[in-house]
């Protein structure tokens, strides 16, 4: 019997978010039976030092799972860093792992579904990352399966493997040929057309974003994230209580279902199934310049 990935959870200052994913996570049969890493990121100002005491106390008291190991920074590395550095620490002592923000809740088989799913594509070269989570597209009538790849990585519970992990370039050292490149960036935005946008942001310094890096590795590898068709996860967090601005939203992950997922072998990407998922974040993005237009930021 393969031994569970462990569970790594990043938190900042939003306990009442925090108690609701831990709870969640509480229920999973799984639970009992994994390990829980906690990175607890310090305050930026004195103003936030309350709600991340508050956060600490909290998860000292944390239980329910096999081991809870807690790592409490004494400053504000933010969640870019704290993500590179928490997930390498962890994969340098285990082969995989899943992630959490503290703003996700999830199915009571979330943990079975991801511990599955590493185990059964961990050799896939084509596949570096799996999620909980699938966005609100059109899946076409005839699609065959529980899952789909799509050319994009969810920061949204997710896992992944050292092997692939490893291959990451957070320097994003091509980007230079990237820029000037029209064909290799349009392919690059058969995940969204939010994907170039966001990496031109990520290294100009106007975000500070570790996902949009670990997408660009996945494309840069020829690889894919695999979704399931219907979500596991849904994120709390869209209520504009996290650092990154969002702006309120509902239609994340409303739906959420229990069950076993089959897990083809020989999982193709579908052509149909991705243009409705490009489909889905062109919309997204557009409705984001709207906003963004609206709200003068």
């Amino acid at each position: 019997m393969r031994a569970h990935a462990p569970i790594v959870l990043f938190c900042y200052n939003r306990p009442s978010h925090l108690q609701q994913t831990v709870k969640s996570l509480q229920m999973n049969t799984l639970a009992s039976e994994s390990e829980l890493y906690i990175y607890s990121d310090g305050p930026k100002h004195a103003q936030e030092a309350e709600a991340v005491n508050e956060v600490r106390a909290y998860i000292s008291g944390i239980s329910g799972f096999k081991k809870v190991t807690i790592f409490e920074s004494p400053r504000n590395k933010g969640l870019a860093a704290s993500v590179i550095e928490g997930v390498s620490f962890v994969l340098s002592k285990y082969p995989k792992v899943i992630v959490l923000e503290d703003d996700m809740l999830s199915t009571t088989d979330f943990l079975s579904f991801m511990n599955n799913a590493l185990d059964a594509y961990a050799e896939r070269d084509d596949i570096y990352s799996v999620t909980g989570y699938t966005p609100p597209i059109d899946v076409p009538e005839n699609y065959p399966h529980e899952l789909y790849l799509a050319p994009r990585a969810s920061s949204w519970g997710w896992g992944t493997w050292a092997h692939k992990w490893a291959k990451a370039d957070w320097q994003v050292r091509d980007f230079p040929s990237l820029k000037n490149d029209g064909k290799r960036r349009n392919a690059f935005n058969q995940g969204g057309d939010d994907l170039w946008p966001m990496l031109a942001k990520q290294q100009k310094g106007v975000i500070d974003s570790w996902a949009i890096r670990w997408t660009y590795s996945q494309f840069a590898n020829d690889a894919y994230g695999l979704y399931p068709v219907h979500s596991k996860i849904k994120n709390i967090g869209t209520d504009g209580s996290g650092t990154n601005f969002t702006f309120k939203s509902g239609e994340y992950g409303e739906e959420m279902a229990e069950g076993d997922v089959a897990m083809p072998a020989d999982l193709k990407p579908d052509a149909d199934l991705i243009r409705a998922f490009q489909q889905y974040y062109r919309l997204s993005f557009l409705l984001k310049i709207k906003n963004r237009v609206k709200y003068g930021i």
